[in-house]
Parts: structure tokens; sequence; C-alpha cells
């Protein structure tokens, strides 16, 4: 009985010293407003330090829907280098992240040479308001589609932007799928097919917008010069129905679904 009241306090000993260091998880905090990337004691001014920084402070002006700010460019000493990187920055920003895609339309930048960093004016401009960045929802996969367009169409919505976390191969058949499926259990297979895009347009999507009252225009694509007689059975198929898919003025790659 002595053994087994000392095991237990040994027991009691080594968790609430050493061994404690077992139940230890690193966790990092992410912060909107984070020091690293915003100029002490300057409330609207950016700092960066690189490209991936640079790229970084881009993301959050869209996420924050911010039309005009003060970048600092600490590190850099040649004017070329700072003009390549912030063109690159604004060029992947704008093409190649989902809400980049999605929200910008466009992003300049002027630069002027300080005595220890370059302050650059950013400008961005925008194609969705900030209520519609605000009101994009997440989701780890397509998986969760059906239960978001229900709801969607169970509150009388036109439109849902969905930012997704994982896409493989087959992520695009599944949300035709779903779309397909939503659309029939809700008697909508006899109205305007909704349209479906996808940011970014090219590579793995990570943000889909559904527009489910079919008023957004589509761009028709050009028909080849030997289309004939194939050209006219495309048609035909699509008037019954089928999927069109056409890229948008913006570049971006969209599709209807009736």
């Amino acid at each position: 009985m002595r053994a087994i009241r000392i095991l237990a306090a040994l027991a009691c000993a080594c968790m609430l010293t050493g061994c404690a260091s077992l139940l230890d998880r690193e966790y990092t905090v992410v912060e909107e407003h984070s020091s690293k990337y915003w100029e002490s004691g300057t409330a609207d001014t950016m700092r960066a330090e690189s490209y991936q920084d640079i790229v970084n402070d881009l993301l959050l002006l869209v996420g924050q829907h911010t039309e005009n700010a003060i970048l600092r460019l600490y590190g850099y000493e040649d004017d070329t280098v700072v003009a390549d990187d912030l063109e690159r920055a604004a060029s992947e920003v704008q093409l190649e992240t989902p809400m980049g895609a999605y929200a910008v339309e466009y992003i300049t930048s002027e630069t002027q040479r300080q005595r220890s960093f370059y302050e650059v004016s950013v400008r961005v401009g925008y194609r969705r308001s900030l209520e519609r960045i605000q009101a994009v929802v997440n989701a780890t996969s397509t998986a969760a589609l059906p239960d978001l367009l229900n709801a969607a169409l169970m509150a009388e919505k036109t439109e849902l932007a969905v930012r997704i976390g994982y896409w493989n191969e087959d992520s695009a058949s599944r949300v035709e799928q779903t779309v397909e499926e939503i659309r029939e259990k809700w008697g909508l297979t006899e109205t305007p097919p909704w349209t479906v895009a996808y940011y970014p347009a090219e590579g793995k999507a990570g943000l889909l917008e559904f527009i489910m009252d079919g008023t957004q225009e589509q761009v028709p694509e050009p028909e080849p010069e030997d289309a004939g007689e194939e050209a006219g059975q495309s048609t035909e198929e699509t008037a019954e129905g089928s999927t069109e898919e056409s890229a948008g003025p913006d570049g971006t790659e969209s599709e209807k679904i009736g």
C-alpha cells in the first residue's frame, strides 16, 4: 500500500514539473493589425523588408478594402529592384490570390526614395464592395457547398461567394454536380442558368462565386473559323441546357450551369 502511495506521489510531482512539457503545444496568433506589417507610431503606414512582406501588406489592404496607403520598404538599395518587386507583388495579389482576383480591379504605386527607406504610395481599385468582401463564406472544401447553397436559397439570396481551403482535381466537377442537384431539388431547372466564377481563373481555385438569378452577363466565346456544323450543334446543345464556359471580362473563368 505504501509503495502505491509513493508511486502516486512521484506521478503527481512529474506532472507538476518536467513531464508537464508533454502537454505544451505551440500556437500562432494572427492579428489583422500585426506589428510586423505596420509602421510603429504611424497608424496608416505599412512596412516591408522583402518581396513576401509586400505581398502580405497588399493582401491586408485588400482584406480591409483600403483604397490608399503608405508602404515603407526597408533593406532595398536599388530603384529597379523596388519597381520590379512592387510590380510582381501587385500582379500576384490581383491575378493569383483568390481574394485579389475576386475583389481587385487594379493596384498602382508611386515611389520616393528616402534616406533609409523607400516610401510607396499605394492605391487599390476595387470591383467588389466592402460588404461583399465581408460576406465571403469560408469552407474547408467543396463538400460544404450543398449546405451553403441551400442556406442561401432559403435566405432568398441571389449570390454567394465561398472561399475554399482545399481544392483537388475533381473539385470543379463536384461544383457542377452540386449546382445541378441543388437546382433540381429546388425546382429551378427551367429558370435561367446560374453563373459560377472561379478565382483565380488559372490553377487551383480558392474562391467561388455563384450568381443564382441569371442576371450576370456572359461574354460569348469567339467562334472558330472552321466551326461549320459543329458550331451549330454546340449552339443547339447550349439551348437545351448544357454547361457553357467562358472567360469574363476580367479574365476569370466562369460558366453557366442550367
